[in-house]
């Protein structure tokens, strides 16, 4: 790897284990002191997928050097590294829910109903018009597709230190999500309105269901068995529904064509969290806000391992929060 953005996102490759050893140390606490445990099988074959393609990625550049091909080695490194973070993080939203800190849905509600955005009255006009929800149903799932067009995407433009970027900025968000969820617990709009979701034929309220009954079973110390194809992540405030659809929607933005098709996909992501997901408008904001903290300290990552990166890789385009490539 001659190139010099290539080596600099190479440099980079290798920091963005710290924040994930970071996450799965704190994990590993979490799972000792609060005696939590795992269904084997599920919890060893991410793991091993993971690892194999980190070890693919490592032994290939040592076998090729500077002849490698940087498409191969960060596509899959960074597909590695997303993996592992979101394999960590899962569990690690049910460790921190067992602080039961007090819920906080009312506070939200309050919040929501303050700017004037009751969260009944969204979920009444979007149960009205059935196809609405089921757009929103199917927007709401593309957090995991985009999570692998990223990688693949920007290999393919050579926009190798933006992805090392977004990987970080990714990492961040979701240690601070979690970080922030711990003290601001919340189940969901549904609980907060004191309302059944039954009520709402339209709309597909399985994610709150399971999260209620998630939480409610941490709370109550019945829940101490993870499975990990069974997780669903048990954070209201802030989104990381609405976080990673700003943070795909940055890292795509320089794509010529994708850009806007991501940009447009990922904004129904966001206009389906409060639905599907459950979450109070509040939840969405913080989300979006979150996600412009996390670019920003991306770009201060880049620019203390690397500072003249951003003028050798600049590219012309527009951007959505302020430009890095």
């Amino acid at each position: 790897m001659v190139n010099s953005s290539a080596c600099i996102a190479w440099r980079l490759f290798h920091l963005n284990w710290i924040p994930i050893a970071a996450m799965g140390s704190v994990l590993l606490l979490g799972v000792a002191f609060w005696g939590f445990s795992f269904e084997p099988v599920a919890l060893t074959v991410p793991l091993a997928i993971a690892a194999g393609l980190a070890l693919i990625v490592y032994l290939y550049a040592l076998a090729k050097g500077d002849q490698a091909d940087p498409k191969l080695i960060f596509s899959l490194g960074a597909i590695s590294q997303l993996f592992l973070v979101c394999i960590i993080m899962g569990p690690l939203t049910y460790v921190s829910g067992v602080a039961n800190w007090p819920l906080q849905d009312h506070t939200l509600l309050a919040i929501d109903r303050a700017m004037g955005m009751d969260p009944e009255m969204i979920a009444r006009f979007v149960n009205e018009h059935d196809w609405l929800g089921g757009l929103l149903l199917r927007a709401y799932g593309l957090i995991k597709i985009m999570l692998l067009a990223v990688p693949i995407a920007l290999t393919l433009t050579m926009r190798l230190v933006r992805l090392q970027v977004f990987v970080f900025a990714f990492s961040v968000a979701l240690i601070i999500t979690v970080a922030i969820s711990t003290f601001v617990p919340a189940i969901g709009t549904y609980y907060g309105l004191s309302i059944a979701p039954s009520q709402f034929t339209s709309l597909d309220s399985s994610l709150y269901t399971a999260q209620l009954r998630d939480i409610l079973a941490l709370r109550e110390g019945s829940l101490r068995y993870l499975e990990m194809f069974k997780l669903i992540g048990i954070v209201s405030f802030p989104s990381f529904h609405a976080a990673s659809a700003v943070l795909y929607m940055w890292a795509l933005w320089p794509v010529r064509y994708l850009g806007g098709v991501a940009a447009a996909l990922n904004l129904l992501m966001i206009a389906a969290t409060p639905v599907i997901g459950a979450h109070y408008m509040i939840d969405v904001f913080g989300g979006v806000a979150l996600a412009a903290i996390s670019i920003l300290l991306g770009k201060y990552f880049l620019e203390a391992v690397a500072p003249s990166a951003t003028a050798q890789t600049a590219r012309p385009a527009p951007a959505l929060v302020p430009a890095l490539d």
